[in-house]
């Protein structure tokens, strides 16, 4: 009788264990680098050993002296059922992280029951951080760590390869063989289709300069005349004279009037963007940075 007692106590213990275990927020995740400037971890389950979170905050206070971008990297076991980027956005703009103006703000999370790894960055951060590079850091260096649980290595491995991308020191960011994302087949098409454009170009002028009594190409253009201008667009009558037997054709064509500037108003001068204020991670604050939506997340 008192094994069974204490097996029902063991298992309604093990019950409010499990319902006590934090579903971190935005709201609730400790903003460490409110208490010490040089802190850029939130881990508040101790998910990372110390000396992987002392690496990642050196890398990132160095990042954040050389080049102004704030970051906040965010290791937790569970978000419940909220979703990796939409935790990220909302944590990115509620606390403000970035400078405002220049929005040079990047969240990196880890959630653990999820397996997932998402990056999310600030509009200032999206050209020299797009999607594809933060696919390509959480593939190439964090994800074969993850995968084996080995949290602290993966997540060290992912931040310098992110800090080597933003500060310049990444010697070779060339994609490896079949990992081009695409790239290489973009500007296969791109060619094609210009090379194609050439061709059909060359044989239209080259169809249009063969006389229709001779047969030889030796058309050439000997005079015009203009038949109408509206809105810019000229209609001319063009005599062509064949060079080898004299025949004349006449060709009605139209194009464009370079000195044609139209009547429509409006416009305006130039549009002038203003550069906003600084600000930044100073005295351990965030600096008002806003979210544009870019990064990448991957399971694992």
């Amino acid at each position: 009788m008192k094994k069974i007692i204490l097996s029902i106590l063991f298992c309604q213990l093990l019950c409010l264990t499990t319902w006590a275990q934090v579903v971190y927020t935005p709201e609730n995740l400790p903003k460490v680098h409110l208490v010490d400037k040089t802190r850029y971890v939130c881990d508040p389950e101790n998910i990372l050993n110390v000396a992987a979170r002392d690496s990642i905050d050196r890398m990132l206070y160095a990042l954040e002296q050389q080049t102004g971008i704030q970051t906040v990297v965010a290791v937790v076991p569970t978000i419940g059922e909220a979703d990796c980027f939409d935790f990220c956005h909302q944590l990115l703009n509620s606390w403000g992280v970035g400078q405002k103006g220049k929005d040079n703000g990047l969240v990196i999370l880890l959630v653990t029951d999820q397996r997932c790894i998402q990056f999310y960055t600030g509009y200032g951060l999206e050209g020299p951080l797009p999607d594809a590079i933060c696919k390509r850091i959480q593939t190439r260096h964090m994800i074969p760590y993850l995968k084996e649980n080995r949290w602290s290595e993966g997540m060290v491995a992912g931040i310098r390869a992110t800090c080597a991308r933003l500060d310049g020191s990444m010697e070779n960011d060339l994609p490896a063989d079949g990992d081009d994302d695409g790239a290489g087949s973009v500007f296969l098409v791109l060619f094609g289709i210009v090379a194609v454009g050439v061709f059909l170009a060359v044989i239209a002028m080259h169809a249009a300069s063969k006389c229709p009594k001779c047969g030889q190409h030796k058309l050439q253009r000997s005079s015009s005349r203009l038949i109408a201008l509206r809105n810019g667009v000229r209609t001319e009558d063009v005599t062509y004279t064949c060079r080898n037997c004299g025949h004349q054709v006449i060709r009605r064509q139209q194009s464009y009037d370079d000195n044609y500037r139209g009547r429509r108003g409006g416009g305006g001068g130039p549009f002038i963007f203003g550069s906003g204020g600084g600000g930044g991670f100073s005295g351990g604050s965030f600096g008002g940075g806003m979210g544009g939506g870019g990064g990448a997340g991957s399971r694992f």
